[in-house]
């Protein structure tokens, strides 16, 4: 569901007034609560400074926790995880995440043609990133019971220098998880997906920790 709103959008210019309102697009994805304050965001570019539009989403915060997984999730995610194509399903899970929500396409200006859903599925650039993001999980898998320390550096580069809005992380992990669904029907059981929900969850959650 999306809820279009307006709000004052933060200076370009040090020491500027606010811009007129303009509109922020809210999405409100299925099962998310609305506890969580919008956060003011300075955008990252003179075109974003003029015209401000952010795609900002209301969701729960992960507690700030370890996550702990059981002996038994850790297997299932590792069963599913030797039967991966590392190649096909990273590049499918980015593709899909730059057509469903493409306004992350702004973070790939460098990928070139992203016009339309065939030139994006069919991109080396997508398909290349999206294996590099997906063996990002690999070491995930590899390290379970510390997360937070596998990804510190990738957070901080997210954060610091990439200026990644921290919520496309999760969109990410539900892009992983359905095209998982669609190449392993059979084996991506409940039990299946609730390991990998909380193994994406938990990414996501590591990825967001040097975020202030």
């Amino acid at each position: 569901m999306s809820i279009l709103l307006t709000h004052p959008c933060p200076s370009p210019t040090p020491g500027g007034g606010p811009l007129p309102l303009t509109n922020s697009l809210i999405l409100l994805g299925e099962g998310r609560t609305l506890g969580q304050e919008m956060r003011n965001k300075r955008p990252h570019s003179e075109e974003a400074a003029q015209t401000c539009f952010w795609p900002i989403r209301i969701t729960s915060k992960l507690p700030d926790t370890m996550v702990h997984f059981t002996t038994e999730e850790k297997a299932a995610v590792a069963s599913l995880w030797a039967k991966v194509n590392v190649e096909v399903v990273g590049g499918e899970s980015l593709a899909r995440l730059l057509i469903v929500y493409p306004w992350t396409q702004r973070f790939f200006d460098s990928f070139g043609n992203l016009y339309s859903e065939s030139a994006i599925m069919g991109n080396p650039k997508v398909k290349a990133h999206g294996r590099k993001v997906l063996n990002s999980f690999g070491n995930a898998i590899e390290h379970m019971d510390d997360l937070k320390g596998t990804f510190a550096d990738l957070s901080e580069l997210h954060c610091d220098k990439l200026h990644v809005d921290p919520e496309n992380f999760r969109l990410l992990g539900n892009m992983i998880l359905i095209v998982l669904a669609t190449h392993f029907s059979k084996e991506f059981t409940p039990q299946m997906q609730a390991a990998w929900q909380k193994l994406t969850n938990a990414v996501a959650n590591a990825l967001t920790h040097k975020y202030h």
